[in-house]
């Protein structure tokens, strides 16, 4: 199946991940402008109401950007919907995203077909966050055009199933947009994203160490010095299992390594409870690439240069055959 319009002809195949606390405008603006997918989560914006001033932003940067430089015309962005119920803006969410007709919306935490008719209904695609084969098979048949494999390692909520497995199930039966996540920190892990089967690496935890990225400098920090050994996998914070950093849960008064469950049903994303999500710092397993905080266009360039070394190195080998 031929990649939607959208998601054809990308300088480089990578989706910067919508990053909860972290993406704003600036994030997304740096992202597309350096010629790959930005995204946010509409949570981002609050109150509520910021999220039409954030599209607002977004839309008229990238419009004057491919004006001034229509050699180069900035990469499309994506906005990541929260589906699950607690959700209790994703109507508003929706409407204010339709206004401005965001070309990919990104879903998680549930599949719904009124909500991919919606995006579709204004001449969007949905890509679909699943962390195994029986969830990607529930988002297609629903109506998502895409799907984003979430495979362990990756920052924040993800699955437990290794890239290649993952992958693997999943094509054997969708031909359609698939973005990898997990780990993915360097140009050469991008190509072997492709090498498995994706069409685009998914990358989120290097984001979080760029100027441009909406946290404290501590949080940026840490994960420069931090490795895969400082990522904890914990259900405690959200509900949900996820990855986070342990220097930021010891900072909070909590033992890493001795963390209890909780309860799935008391998910929220919208209120106050999120506070967690400032003081507990989610995090994937490939920060060990992370060397400094940079300008989020440095980091683009860094992914690219590598991504054509690795391309050229493995394009020149040839195949050996056994003796």
């Amino acid at each position: 199946m031929p990649l939607p319009a959208v998601l054809r002809n990308l300088p480089l195949p990578i989706f910067g991940a919508p990053l909860f606390i972290v993406s704003n405008p600036k994030l997304v603006i740096a992202q597309c402008t350096a010629g790959i997918v930005g995204s946010m989560p509409a949570l981002n914006a609050r109150p509520a109401e910021q999220l039409d001033e954030w599209l607002a932003e977004i839309t008229e940067t990238l419009a004057a950007h491919d004006r001034a430089h229509p050699e180069r015309p900035a990469a499309p962005f994506a906005i990541n919907q929260i589906v699950h119920k607690s959700n209790d803006r994703l109507e508003h969410d929706l409407a204010v995203c339709a206004r401005y007709k965001v070309p990919i919306v990104i879903t998680s935490l549930g599949a719904r077909t009124d909500v991919n008719d919606a995006v579709h209904g204004w001449g969007g695609i949905v890509m679909h966050d699943v962390i195994n084969n029986a969830f990607a098979r529930k988002a297609v048949e629903k109506g998502a055009d895409g799907l984003v494999a979430v495979a362990a390692g990756a920052g924040g909520h993800a699955g437990v199933k290794s890239p290649f497995a993952l992958v693997a199930e999943i094509r054997e039966w969708f031909d359609g947009p698939l973005a990898l996540s997990g780990a993915i920190a360097t140009g050469g892990a991008v190509l072997a994203a492709q090498a498995m089967g994706a069409d685009f690496a998914y990358v989120g935890s290097a984001f979080i160490a760029t100027d441009e990225a909406r946290v404290v400098d501590a949080y940026k920090q840490m994960i420069v010095a931090s490795t895969s050994d400082d990522i904890v996998y914990s259900s405690l914070f959200t509900g949900v299992l996820g990855n986070y950093l342990k220097g930021s849960i010891r900072n909070a008064g909590l033992d890493p390594d001795a963390l209890p469950d909780s309860d799935p049903t008391k998910m929220s994303f919208a209120g106050d409870a999120t506070k967690a999500w400032k003081d507990i710092w989610g995090c994937g397993q490939g920060i060990g690439a992370i060397k400094a905080v940079v300008p989020a266009a440095e980091l683009v360039a860094r992914l690219a240069s590598e991504y054509e070394a690795a391309r050229a190195k493995f394009g020149s080998r040839q195949p050996t055959l056994a003796a």
